[in-house]
């Protein structure tokens, strides 16, 4: 049996949480963005390109690595990180699903704020007409 088929995904594959977890740090998606445009890189070379030391884009490729969204393999001495292009497509689908669904809530929510406002105008222009015929 090869190794392929035993491999389990990774920590954070599958799980909302630690998608949002590992994107919801701007230093992190900005770290994604060099690495879409480099390629295959070090935490070196990477960490040339940003506004952070080695060792914190160690960090963030290590939290990227858990989410599924990159993966490294060792080169000599040197670790090579890259995005992993099929977890990134899920994790852009998974945010379009979430942006939507947002979408669908806030205009429920405008629906019912505009039908509220409505009512309360029609309320106040029927008191506003009582007060008049009053006098």
């Amino acid at each position: 049996m090869s190794t392929a088929t035993l491999e389990r995904p990774k920590q954070g594959e599958g799980d909302g949480d630690g998608l949002w977890a590992a994107i919801g740090e701007p230093s992190r998606r900005r770290l994604v963005d060099v690495l879409l445009v480099r390629g295959e890189s070090t935490p070196s070379a990477l960490a040339a390109d940003l506004p952070f030391t080695r060792q914190a884009v160690s960090k963030h490729l290590g939290v990227l690595d858990r989410a599924g969204l990159v993966e490294g393999r060792r080169a000599g001495r040197e670790m090579r990180w890259a995005i992993r292009p099929e977890r990134l497509d899920a994790a852009t689908k998974e945010m379009r699903a979430v942006a939507d669904s947002w979408d669908r809530r806030l205009r429920l929510i405008k629906e019912i704020a505009e039908q509220i406002h409505a009512e309360q105008q029609k309320t106040n222009e029927s008191n506003t007409n009582e007060t008049k015929e009053k006098s």
